[in-house]
């Protein structure tokens, strides 16, 4: 399974840029997306930026994320990670 991380971008080149996300300080290529600039997110996947997002849709992905790895830690309440829900399952 492919998960989407979001990720910041630090410092921009031609076809990488230097990022900051969940998992610390990442290199991710641009190929996709083209250069961007200092404080942008991105939704990367394995590393390659597949789509420019906002700092909001971040915030609710690594809610998610959060919520995945509660879930693989064993917890049931879930209600905590998905403020953005505003509905009924």
């Amino acid at each position: 399974m492919c998960l989407g991380i979001p990720v910041q971008v630090i410092e921009c080149g031609e076809h990488f840029a230097r990022c900051a996300g969940r998992n610390g300080e990442v290199r991710v290529d641009l190929s996709l997306v083209g250069q961007q600039l200092p404080g942008t997110w991105l939704l990367t996947f394995l590393e390659a930026a597949r789509e420019v997002i906002d700092a909001e849709r971040a915030a609710a992905i690594n809610a998610a994320l959060n919520a995945l790895a509660a879930a693989h830690a064993g917890e049931t309440d879930f209600s905590d990670f998905f403020a953005d829900l505003d509905r009924e399952p």
